[in-house]
């Protein structure tokens, strides 16, 4: 049985890009930041701070527990190094075993090899103590190990969260190329809103941003609407202490918004699944929803932040035909959102030529394989000049 008081490294995983902004959320929660990795922060931590940090974090894909980290050049190495550990303390032979890994070694050139080898290192060493040996699969539906292996230098992991922490459970009703949950909180915090004031999202598709940041408005933990992590698997978990942690986090929670959320696209199918979507989150009546052109869309006085994600020609659309749209883009920035802060976000920057406007800004994210940018938008009242 694992100690979930002691201290090891942890890493939380997050897209390529995402790492500033993962490490500022992780500060913000009370946690050290050791490292900032291209794709991951690394803390100090223990797993009772491992189910805390899978509570709360938005912008980080997995949360991972450092078991050991040792030198191998040779899978055989690597499959001796791993049947020393423990495992007898992290599993049984009832349990059900998934391995998954990150290669980047000479020796290895297909990263399921790796996992094969891992996992017949820990059910042998299993079957050695026990005379049986667990169950295994690409299901993460029980305890989950995690291999990094880069040149010599192997680390494994308890992978606490298992299913990916983008998957908030929330949404149900998918549009068309949605946004990851993960990457819509990155672009909010990107954006430096942090729940006050007004946020609008025209073209908003499957209701993503508006949810998200209706979320972070009413410091709604994004984790609470799962019931299905791998750190509840491990040998030493304490149902009780995650009660309480979910407890905390409902406790916490705001009653209002300090502004409006406006979310608005000019298919009603899609709006109403938005709306079904942002239900299922416990955040339908904090967001106001609306059938429009993006041009319609009701503004709200006083500032604040508007985020669009236009279609880019990749997998939607006609380029050519989504030319006049750019330019409707900046149109509707210019004239109808002074005094706010406007953000495209687009894998097309031919495309974002025909916006019109200088960006202040320009931010490179990765939507799946696409490279994409979030281009920033000062929207002066009046001329920027006059302003000065």
């Amino acid at each position: 049985m694992l100690d979930f008081e002691r201290k090891s490294i942890v890493l939380v995983t997050c897209p390529k890009n995402f790492s500033p902004y993962l490490a500022e959320e992780m500060g913000r929660l009370g946690y050290k930041v050791r490292a900032e990795l291209p794709a991951g922060v690394e803390t100090k931590a223990s797993l009772n701070d491992c189910m805390r940090l899978n509570l709360w974090v938005r912008c980080g894909h997995r949360v991972m527990y450092q078991l050991k980290r040792f030198k191998a050049d040779t899978p055989d190495q690597m499959y001796n190094q791993v049947k020393d550990m423990v495992w007898e303390k992290i599993l049984t032979p009832d349990s059900y075993l998934s391995v998954t890994s990150s290669v980047r070694t000479e020796t290895v050139n297909d990263s399921r090899f790796a996992n094969v080898k891992v996992k017949d290192a820990i059910v042998d060493r299993i079957r050695e103590k026990t005379g049986r040996r667990p169950s295994s699969g690409p299901d993460m539906s029980g305890i989950v190990v995690f291999l990094h292996w880069k040149d010599d230098e192997c680390t494994v992991y308890l992978d606490t969260s298992g299913v990916p922490l983008s998957r908030r459970g929330y949404r149900k009703f998918p549009a068309k190329a949605p946004l990851q949950e993960t990457l819509a909180a990155t672009l909010i915090r990107a954006a430096k809103w942090y729940g006050r004031g007004n946020f609008v999202s025209p073209m908003c598709g499957s209701g993503t941003l508006a949810i998200e940041a209706a979320l972070v408005a009413l410091n709604g933990a994004p984790g609470l609407m799962r019931d299905n992590y791998a750190f509840m698997k491990i040998p030493g978990y304490n149902p009780e202490y995650w009660d309480n942690l979910c407890i905390d986090a409902e406790d916490r929670e705001r009653d209002s918004i300090e502004g409006k959320i406006i979310a608005t696209d000019i298919d009603p199918e899609v709006v109403e699944a938005a709306r079904k979507n942002a239900r299922a989150a416990g955040v339908e009546h904090h967001i106001e929803f609306d059938v429009c052109d993006f041009r319609e869309t009701q503004v709200p006085d006083g500032g604040g932040v508007v985020i669009m994600n236009p279609e880019y020609g990749e997998r939607l659309g006609s380029k050519t035909k989504l030319e006049k749209i750019y330019t409707a883009i900046g149109d509707f920035l210019k004239n109808k959102c002074q005094g706010y802060k406007g953000y495209i976000f687009t894998g097309n920057l031919e495309l974002a030529k025909f916006i019109g406007l200088k960006s202040s800004q320009r931010l490179i994210f990765y939507n799946a394989k696409i490279e994409c940018r979030l281009l920033e938008f000062e929207i002066f009242k009046g001329s920027r000049k006059s302003r000065y």
